[in-house]
């Protein structure tokens, strides 16, 4: 049997590897069209790789994945997180957890990953063509010709296309021959641009909070970074995950506001009014309530005009439900988005529709599965990504291997 995987990414090497491993007599190859392997792999995590997740239970997992969550569910049943740390110990690669679930090799080195995927295909006698950039695949009475941009061409009796996600349709017109619906794709996790809100002057400012999009249902938890364009850290990056398409179609400018307490979100209005009984004689700029950062209180101070020599005696209500509204539901108008390099991440893809969703052979073209990115499947920043890129990959490659 004679299997091409097109793209030499993560899913592409472990579909690879499983395809040799289940069927010794495969002739397996990969071809990549860039002349650099495994480059997400490379600078995930900065550089350390995400391998995955440690999260306990299935139904907690699949809650990370704004799309393809139903078909992971199954697909994790085959192969799940935990399957893929015993493929790696086995492999003697060792893993550590973090205390937010990420789990990275121990050498804190995405070498190490790299170096393994290497060795398991060096070892199968899987053959590598980088700079094969595929143009077009067509089925022949014997399986199919797959010819690239250079007009080289390779035969193959099975495909599986593992290319990663693109960022726009066009780029999948080679696969259109097969019969594949494509989803339309967008960016997915990014950072919100706010021009005009003074809070860009806070950069590196980090705080616990709740950010919700104005006018719909999206709304994420998790720290929060202020940077120079405007807010990044995970809980934006993870909200922009979910919210992704209805993003695009906003064109990128929406409003969203935020609850810096993300931590706390019992506290009321009479919170703030006991600190202004506890500190009636004090500066209200110089007692932080609620463990706010001191900068970002200067803001709601400045906001508020709260005067520089005012105490919390003469704050009066209408001020002081002013900062509360602030801290509770401070108010930001997004005006475009900033990609995330190092997590670059397309939602998009191949439809699940086109796919069945235990074997991942394409329904109107048998021989060709699917793996990866290439997936209308996208996860959130913390390794889910790469898993939904392990068990992809050994499902595509083992019924592949196997039919």
């Amino acid at each position: 049997m004679n299997i091409v995987i097109v793209g030499g990414g993560a899913a592409g090497f472990f579909s690879a590897i499983t395809c040799a491993a289940t069927n010794k007599s495969a002739k397996v190859t990969i071809v990549e069209k860039t002349d650099k392997l495994l480059s997400k792999v490379r600078v995930s995590g900065g550089g350390r790789c995400n391998v995955t997740n440690a999260c306990d239970t299935l139904e907690e997992f699949v809650k990370h994945y704004p799309r393809g969550s139903e078909l992971l569910r199954t697909a994790f049943k085959t192969f799940s997180n935990k399957d893929t740390i015993a493929w790696f110990n086995k492999r003697s690669v060792k893993l550590k957890t973090e205390p937010d679930g990420r789990i990275f090799p121990v050498s804190d080195s995405s070498q190490t990953i790299i170096d393994c995927l290497l060795s398991e295909a060096a070892k199968y006698q899987i053959k590598i063509i980088t700079k094969f950039q595929v143009q077009s695949i067509k089925q022949t009475p014997s399986g199919f010709s797959i010819t690239s941009a250079e007009q080289a061409a390779l035969t193959a009796d099975k495909i599986i296309i593992a290319s990663g996600g693109y960022p726009q349709i066009h780029h999948y017109n080679w696969l259109k021959e097969l019969g594949l619906t494509i989803a339309e794709p967008v960016p997915s996790l990014f950072t919100f641009n706010i021009p005009a809100s003074p809070i860009k002057a806070l950069m590196g400012v980090s705080q616990l909070a709740e950010v919700s999009i104005k006018q719909t249902s999206y709304s994420y938890k998790g720290p929060l970074l202020i940077t120079h364009w405007g807010v990044s850290g995970p809980a934006v990056l993870k909200l922009s995950a979910f919210a992704a398409r209805d993003l695009a179609i906003k064109k990128y400018n929406f409003d969203i506001q935020i609850n810096w307490l993300g931590d706390t979100p019992n506290v009321s209005e009479n919170d703030l009014k006991i600190v202004r009984e506890q500190h009636a004689k004090k500066l209200v700029r110089n007692v932080i309530p609620l463990g706010l950062p001191k900068r970002l209180w200067e803001v709601f101070c400045d906001q508020a005009e709260v005067r520089p020599f005012e105490n919390w005696a003469e704050l009066g209500n209408k001020k002081l439900k002013l900062l509360f509204s602030f801290i509770k539901k401070y108010p930001l108008t997004a005006s475009g988005k900033t990609t995330f390099k190092e997590e670059f991440v397309t939602c998009g893809g191949i439809s699940l529709d086109s796919i069945n969703n235990q074997t991942l052979e394409a329904l109107h073209c048998p021989g060709v599965y699917v793996a990866g990115e290439a997936l209308d499947i996208d996860g959130i920043t913390g390794g889910f990504n790469f898993q939904a890129a392990w068990t992809t990959g050994y499902i595509a490659g083992l019924n592949c291997a196997s039919a």
